[in-house]
């Protein structure tokens, strides 16, 4: 799914091309997708969410991935690669580059998925019985400023983006950059950098949802990043991987399913 669209923040110096990739699918999007299924308060995982590994389908997934890179001519290839920590993101990350051992993927802890907090592993379901008051809160404040119990809001993650992205636009400006994340930190960058307000910006989230290991992508127009496409998965489709895990959109989630 691709869309264009032209900015209205971040003029200056900027990175030639900026793309950012959700990991590819998880074992705890696979478990997120059996909770809801099944009705479930609980995602069966034994995981801590930073160690959540690929599920087999998200390697091939990442496989794909590599197979698209390899495809680039030297023009095209990435110059610096970004990745959150978590596993999820890291792993694809070292999957799809693996032919180019001269590129370093640099792991940077603000790329890290939103702290769900006490909702951790909960589904909405889940959410709504252990913690009736929060999910009644949730609803009342809206998706992107209610912080969960000892957790992040959206708001929190897109104050990380924004360092990050000051660090991209300073560093690495004329450069083509390649960020391994998660779908609520992409949505962030979406946030800061096209300027959208809330109801744009969960518009988006709602009508068009991001997919396992798909690439949204900026380019450079006179210093300012110009959204190309978003959550494009061309690469998966021509293999045949291609699958999209998203929460129901409900008044209160609380599953991984970043």
């Amino acid at each position: 799914m691709s869309s264009s669209s032209s900015i209205a923040a971040g003029r200056g110096t900027a990175p030639a091309e900026l793309v950012l990739v959700r990991h590819a699918e998880s074992v705890g999007n696979v478990a997120a997708e059996a909770a809801r299924r099944e009705g479930l308060s609980r995602l069966d995982l034994d995981t801590r969410d930073p160690d959540t590994p690929l599920s087999d389908l998200g390697r091939e997934q990442a496989a794909a991935l590599a197979h698209h890179l390899s495809g680039l001519d030297a023009r095209s290839r990435p110059d610096i690669v970004l990745s959150s920590p978590y596993a999820r993101a890291a792993d694809t990350a070292e999957i799809a580059l693996a032919e180019f051992s001269d590129l370093e993927v640099l792991r940077d802890e603000r790329l890290r998925e939103r702290d769900l907090g006490a909702f951790d592993r909960l589904t909405g379901s889940g959410i709504k019985e252990a913690f009736p008051e929060e999910a009644e809160r949730r609803g009342a404040i809206g998706k992107l400023y209610y912080r969960p119990p000892g957790g992040e809001s959206w708001t929190d993650v897109a104050l990380r983006i924004r360092s990050v992205l000051s660090d991209i636009r300073s560093d690495y400006a004329g450069k083509r950059v390649w960020v391994f994340t998660h779908q609520a930190v992409i949505m962030s960058f979406r946030l800061i950098i096209e300027g959208l307000d809330e109801a744009k910006l969960l518009e988006i989230d709602r009508e068009m949802p991001l997919g396992n290991c798909s690439l949204t992508t900026y380019r450079d127009r006179d210093g300012t990043l110009e959204l190309e496409s978003f959550g494009a998965a061309d690469h998966l489709e021509a293999r045949d991987v291609s699958r999209t895990h998203e929460q129901p959109h409900a008044p209160a989630t609380g599953e991984r399913d970043g």
